[in-house]
């Protein structure tokens, strides 16, 4: 019997497959990576090796209003140790610089002042000047002309305006972005509803090449690579992190140059060779992915490319924040087939709220069983949205196997963000 271990909020749901029965465990090498140093230390390295940039400190010198864009409590994004140094390396040499943190809150929920607090700790949250990205705020925002893909784009006027605009965060697979980080902190992270809607329209989320683990010829990733350079985002500063949410590898310098660095690098760890089985069994990696529905299109991605058509997707998944979003689960209460056919007729520049993560679930129900893992949501509220639910994984694992037949084989992907699967 193989113990397999899934996280599941921020603990672990552990569970016996028996060998004869388990076709493999899908891990990224970044979750047994050995950094080669701490995790401060990893940042200094990259903030004092920039890649095809001056260093920060050289860029800030005659700044007075520079803007730092952060993720928001959605990204496990270790801000608490990569602000202050961001902060230390500007200030080295502009001590007197305005300095604002932008979250980058994309088509998400407004941030709270507790997941600031959490982010940034009490003393960063008081001392700090900390706005929250509201892409539905018309004032604060500011036309930039149009997207290759045609759509208007429109960007915060803070980092429009800004004399220096910086961005933090981290680089994962991305299930049609390719991978997070770099430019897509400026779109969808600070960008108009109006300019998401028309980068993620049914057309693109269709599209062969917009995947994880693609950029060439991903026109998502075009759209944002163009909006980054509209914002003249001047410098990254990305990190790789574990299992554990613990940074192993950091990149600083050109928006552009320092982005493709780090995701040659998380592609390396990410690629895992899959073969199709009965039954899968994922997560979001715990917290704070798996805080909500919405946020499993991801999970339920990478295990829809190991799964057999007609198989059983389990995810576990706490979802203690409901599901995530109205528009999603009002898209598939009305059923996934309507879902789809409603999206694939809409045109690219009438895009609805939520309908790319709509159109992925639903695509997904429409060729999986997909049972969802949790004590921490309302089970009605999931089967609501065409979904069925378990209280714990053994529960799930009968029901699987009922569908699956006594001959089932199972492949697990503990960590279904964090891996690309080939």
């Amino acid at each position: 019997m193989a113990l397999i271990t899934i996280p599941y909020g921020k603990t672990y749901i552990e569970t016996l497959i028996p060998d004869d029965h388990l076709q493999g465990v899908l891990i990224p090498k970044s979750h047994h990576y050995k950094a080669k140093a701490g995790e401060k230390d990893l940042v200094r390295m990259a903030l004092d090796n920039p890649v095809a940039s001056p260093r920060l400190c050289e860029l800030a010198k005659g700044c007075r209003r520079i803007v730092i864009i952060t993720s928001d409590h959605t990204r496990p994004v270790p801000t608490k140790i990569i602000a202050p140094l961001l902060l230390e390396e500007i200030r080295s040499s502009n001590p007197e610089a305005e300095i604002t943190f932008l979250v980058a809150t994309g088509f998400h929920r407004e941030t709270t002042k507790a997941e600031l607090v959490n982010k940034f700790g009490e003393q960063m949250f008081r001392n700090e000047k900390i706005v929250v990205h509201n892409c539905w705020s018309k004032e604060t925002m500011i036309k930039a002309g149009r997207l290759p893909s045609g759509g208007e784009l429109i960007i915060n006027k803070l980092a429009m305006e800004a004399d220096l605009l910086i961005a933090e965060g981290f680089i994962e697979p991305h299930l049609f972005a390719g991978f997070s980080g770099g430019r897509k902190s400026v779109l969808p992270g600070i960008v108009s509803d109006v300019t998401v809607l028309a980068n993620h329209c049914a057309e693109f989320i269709a599209h062969e090449k917009a995947k994880a683990g693609i950029l060439a010829g991903n026109p998502m990733h075009e759209d944002m690579v163009y909006a980054a350079k509209q914002a003249k985002l001047a410098f990254i500063l990305n990190v790789a992190i574990d299992a554990d949410k613990k940074i192993i590898r950091a990149f600083a310098g050109d928006s552009e140059q320092a982005h493709l660095a780090g995701c040659k690098f998380v592609e390396e760890l990410a690629k895992v060779e899959g073969k199709e089985s009965d039954i899968v069994i994922t997560s979001n990696g715990g917290y704070p992915l798996d805080q909500n529905v919405y946020q499993h299109v991801k999970a339920l991605s990478s295990a829809a490319a190991a799964c057999k058509a007609g198989g059983v997707i389990i995810a576990c998944a706490a979802c203690n924040d409901g599901h995530g979003s109205q528009d999603l689960y009002e898209w598939l209460r009305g059923g996934a087939r309507r879902a789809i056919d409603i999206i694939m007729q809409t045109d690219k520049n009438a895009t609805i709220p939520d309908q790319w993560a709509t159109q992925i679930m639903a695509r997904i129900l429409l060729a999986y069983t997909v049972i969802f893992v949790t004590d921490q949501c309302d089970h009605q509220l999931i089967r609501d949205m065409g979904f069925e639910t378990a209280f714990t994984l053994e529960e799930a694992m009968a029901a699987a196997k009922l569908k699956a037949g006594p001959c089932y084989q199972i492949t697990v992907i503990p960590d279904g963000v964090a891996v690309i699967v080939k």
